[in-house]
């Protein structure tokens, strides 16, 4: 298998990439601490995906960003920044979908492939009983919807593909260790297993899905 890991560097992304290896896996790793990725710049995303040599049996993007630039996410509207909004889209709505965009030449068409981003059951409208962290919530929606809506391409191209948006549970990394509250915690290492066991029960008749970690699909 040969797998690519994008965001390889962050607590799940570096989990994966190493749960890879040692299930024999070939793995390509790129992260902004070793390569300079930046998925909000896509002259770099295309140059970096560009180098890379097709054939991926799973491409995984495991970038993403609760607090960007110092700022927290909202606890009411009264804290709206714009220009902290526009941010958490160009991170963790339009980078992954960048990253598709310039991967799905890697993917082979003959045979069964698979693309998973991981989004967070916060950004699940139907599940939203809470409110608040109104970037971060629209930002996940945002990219939920955008990779159903390219899975649905991608299916024309690519019929073996899986495309598909990926809930770890609350892990134990930088970006939740301030937020995870009374909520269980997973290490990074646990999650991977889990996040490597959804991605292959899944087919092309899930792609465009939005799961969590134990396979069971998350509202909209």
């Amino acid at each position: 298998m040969r797998a690519l890991v994008v965001g390889a560097s962050g607590g799940i992304g570096q989990a994966l990439a190493l749960r890879l290896e040692a299930d024999g896996a070939q793995v390509t790793r790129l992260s902004r601490r070793a390569d300079g990725l930046d998925l909000t710049d896509e002259a770099i995303v295309s140059r970096l995906l560009g180098g890379l040599e097709g054939g991926y049996d799973r491409i995984w993007v495991a970038t993403g960003a609760l607090e960007l630039n110092g700022v927290p996410p909202e606890k009411a509207l009264r804290a709206l920044d714009p220009a902290a909004m526009a941010a958490q889209f160009a991170l963790n709505a339009i980078g992954p979908a960048l990253v598709l965009k310039h991967a799905l030449r890697l993917m082979p068409r003959d045979r069964p492939t698979a693309f998973a981003a991981l989004s967070a059951r916060v950004g699940s409208i139907g599940d939203n009983r809470l409110g608040g962290w109104h970037g971060y919530r629209a930002a996940k929606a945002a990219l939920n919807q955008l990779m159903h809506t390219a899975a649905i391409e991608v299916a024309r191209s690519h019929p073996q593909a899986v495309v598909v948006c990926l809930h770890p549970g609350t892990v134990e990394t930088a970006l939740t260790r301030k937020y995870a509250g009374g909520h269980p915690t997973v290490t990074p290492e646990a999650a991977a297993g889990h996040l490597l066991s959804v991605l292959d029960g899944l087919g092309p008749a899930e792609s465009g899905g939005f799961f969590d970690w134990q396979g069971k699909a998350i509202p909209w």
